[in-house]
């Protein structure tokens, strides 16, 4: 896990070192065991190295191949690279890293090496001989890259803040991320917040050469249903499955230093937990954080499962206000902003604290087996779509009825009923708003905006014939893996835990288990009890008194401090948004006091969101 950056000159002059080093000083806390930068005719590469596999200093980055024609800097792992390494019989390798692996396989077969890896990854090699570079990112998403292009050059990196480090940017917030950020508490499409930087789309990779840019798409997770299972046989499913899950934890257990895991206690961490018993080699390191306060603390159920598993395992007693200590750190981490996150932040440093450089985490099981509310809930409005659809007296009736009120709830009911359709690029977006455009309208000057707009409305419309050919359910988690699931889980997964030089690996976003669950019938996935698929998949594995309990997780009074430990801090980023032009400045003075006064109809993460954004705007110098 690293951190990459780079820069072409499109007039081929050589770039100037100080350049490069600005990019790569602005990431030490994504590396920081090694800092090395080339450069060269008309590119310079430059890498921070937090090292997890072949420690030495030989693996250090950027690293070229044994015909020294390829040149390349890597942020990720590439899982089974040991598999890959054997399919290269004739390179002499001369590190036991997987860098060298991907690299003698670029050199092999070009771009389409990446169908024989498994893993999550972001990174760009440079041809000397075409004077041609490649960036790559993984399929799901899990490593960022964003990237900056005008007539005289193109530089990437991985963080916004490193690109801004080059001073080649004017700092000017981009209007259609913010109305993206308010909608959805974080940015899609390939947007970044910042205007003239986008992100290199998952699954994609781009050419940049002569100055121009070519980009493909080499996997889309709209594209991977025909896996020709026979699902009649739910035995054979659900046997297949627990074997792409086990397969899935054991290749991200590869490692040349200790691997952790994080346990909550819950249905998803406790199976990656019991999985890495099964099928590691040693007992699994595992941390728990537990609390002083009785209505927040989890760790009974987490020491049952660490207990059972026999994991050598680590509770990390806390006070609920050290989110409130820690909470500007927090905010400063952010890469891009984001109204969640600080709960993996401070996870994340209390693991890394205890001297864990690599943990697994079950994020990612909600997505994949029907976890949310959502998922049954758009199976419901399918089957009563006739209702919705029309113009008739009853739709009118309903939507007038149901949008009474000034409640956000309320107007995103009133979208659902007076939608053009129940696809899921309509109602997808409405399940996830922060705040109906009807409240943007009211607290912003983008009075033109519409749900349509926005990245995720487009991305799934624009792939909308691909995925309803999927099952229902399935639909549902492709929406989530185009829109939440990308844009702010793994997003602040990754920001939040490389901000303390933590690498988080994901089991449940392999690949090869996503394809084969997509494809699953809604008979066999619906979610009788929570995430009933995966709990039967995995059989005795899971103690029944974790599977059958309440579902609890962080949930801190927020709303509290934010009219009391918080006012402060809160009021005066606020008050200094207010002055922005995009923002009317009455409506949101109005709306935080109908807060302050505990108006049941305002929500604390609708003004939280505008706290972070100012927050970040500050922190990263960025104009309108």
């Amino acid at each position: 896990m690293c951190g990459i950056a780079g820069i072409v000159n499109f007039n081929q002059q050589q770039v100037h070192h100080l350049s490069i080093e600005q990019i790569t000083t602005a990431m030490s806390h994504r590396g920081p065991d090694a800092a090395n930068y080339i450069t060269e005719d008309c590119i310079a590469l430059g890498h921070r190295r937090l090292s997890i596999i072949d420690l030495s200093a030989a693996a250090n980055q950027p690293f070229a191949d044994n015909s020294a024609r390829y040149v390349m800097v890597f942020n990720g792992e590439m899982y089974n690279f040991m598999d890959v390494k054997k399919m290269l019989p004739s390179y002499a390798f001369h590190t036991s890293s997987d860098t060298e692996v991907l690299i003698a396989a670029f050199a092999q077969w070009g771009p389409a090496c990446i169908h024989h890896f498994k893993g999550m990854f972001a990174f760009a090699i440079w041809d000397r001989q075409e004077k041609e570079l490649t960036v790559m990112r993984d399929r799901l998403g899990v490593k960022p890259l964003y990237y900056y292009i005008d007539k005289d050059q193109f530089i990437f990196a991985s963080e916004i803040r490193a690109i801004l480090a080059s001073a080649k940017v004017k700092r000017s917030a981009n209007k259609k991320a913010l109305q993206e950020l308010f909608s959805y508490q974080s940015i899609g499409g390939n947007l970044s917040a910042v205007n003239g930087i986008e992100q290199l789309e998952a699954g994609g990779y781009m050419k940049v050469k002569n100055g121009k840019t070519e980009k493909h798409l080499y996997w889309d997770i709209t594209k991977t249903s025909s896996c020709g299972f026979d699902f009649n046989d739910e035995k054979a499913t659900r046997q297949h499955i627990r074997s792409l899950l086990a397969n899935a934890v054991h290749r991200r257990l590869v490692s040349d230093v200790p691997v952790g895991a994080f346990l909550s206690g819950g249905i998803d961490s406790s199976a990656v937990v019991g999985l890495m018993a099964e099928t590691g080699n040693a007992p699994p390191n595992t941390f728990t954080i537990g609390f002083t306060e009785k209505e927040f603390d989890e760790s009974g159920y987490a020491g049952q499962v660490a207990k059972k598993f026999n994991s050598r395992h680590t509770s990390l007693l806390l006070k609920p206000t050290v989110f409130l200590d820690e909470l500007e750190n927090a905010l400063n981490a952010m890469d891009t902003p984001s109204a969640d996150g600080i709960n993996t932040y401070v996870v994340s440093k209390a693991i890394r604290a205890s001297g864990i450089t690599v943990a697994l985490s079950g994020v990612g099981g909600d997505e994949l087996f029907a976890g949310y509310p959502f998922f049954k809930q758009f199976l419901q409005l399918q089957k009563r779509k006739h209702l919705y659809q029309g113009t008739g007296l009853l739709r009118q009736v309903m939507a007038a009825v149901a949008g009474a009120g000034s409640s956000n709830r309320k107007k995103r009911i009133q979208q659902i009923i007076t939608a053009p359709s129940t696809g899921i690029e309509y109602m997808y977006p409405v399940s996830r708003q922060i705040l109906s455009p009807a409240l943007v309208h009211r607290l912003t000057t983008f009075k033109g905006f519409r749900m349509q707009e926005t990245a995720l409305f487009e991305t799934l419309a624009g792939k909308h014939r691909n995925i309803e050919q999927y099952p229902l359910l399935s639909q549902v988690s492709i929406a989530e893996y185009l829109g939440y699931t990308q844009h702010t889980l793994l997003k602040d997964t990754d920001q939040m835990s490389m901000a303390v030089s933590l690498e988080v690996r994901e089991p449940f976003f392999d690949h090869e288990l996503i394809e084969f669950v997509l494809a699953v019938p809604d008979a066999l996935k619906y979610p009788v009890y929570p995430k009933s698929l995966l709990v039967d998949s995995l059989g005795s594995l899971l103690p029944h008194e974790i599977v059958h309990r309440k579902k609890q997780g962080f949930v801190f009074p927020w709303s509290s401090w934010m009219k009391t430990e918080l006012r402060s801090f809160c009021e005066k980023r606020l008050q200094r948004l207010q002055e922005r032009s995009f923002i009317n400045k009455d409506a949101l003075n109005s709306y935080w006091k109908r807060f302050l006064s505990g108006d049941p109809a305002v929500r604390w993460p609708e003004l939280w969101m505008f706290v972070v954004l100012e927050h970040w705007m500050e922190k990263n110098s960025i104009d309108e």
